[in-house]
């Protein structure tokens, strides 16, 4: 798959992944980059952790007749490194924080949570003078 696919996607999430989007972005999560609709050839995997080599996925009600190419798919991405995390769609509905917990976990970090500054675009560069604690 190419990385139009990948882009397209990502302009026709989920409700589901919308939600956990704007938890991930913005490194809010464990200070941590996420990508969104991130291609690893063949796949398009719904988020990935490059530097943690962790792969999150969302399934939704379409997933019930796929569960045998889902299962393919983590073990091609677990034979290559990556580990693979999932959630139903409505695990992410009903406690969008619990999974966030979850994904830490699953990397064994410990939970931390850092809200974006509501300010539009320009959040990354306004957060970036933040003073840090020390």
């Amino acid at each position: 798959m190419n990385h139009q696919h990948a882009s397209n996607r990502r302009q026709n999430n989920t409700r589901s992944e919308g939600l956990l989007w704007s938890i991930l972005r913005g490194q809010q999560l464990c200070g941590l980059k996420f990508r969104r609709e991130h291609p690893i050839d063949p796949w398009i995997v719904d988020f990935a952790c490059v530097a943690k080599s962790l792969v999150v996925e969302i399934d939704g009600g379409y997933h019930d007749g796929k569960i045998d190419d889902d299962l393919r798919r983590q073990r091609d991405l677990e034979s290559r490194g990556w580990k693979v995390v999932r959630f139903t769609d409505q695990e992410v509905e009903q406690d969008a924080e619990a999974v966030a917990r979850g994904i830490a976990a699953a990397i064994e970090m410990e939970y931390s949570f850092d809200p974006r500054l509501k300010t539009g675009s320009g959040a990354r560069s306004i957060r970036a003078r933040k003073p840090k604690p020390k």
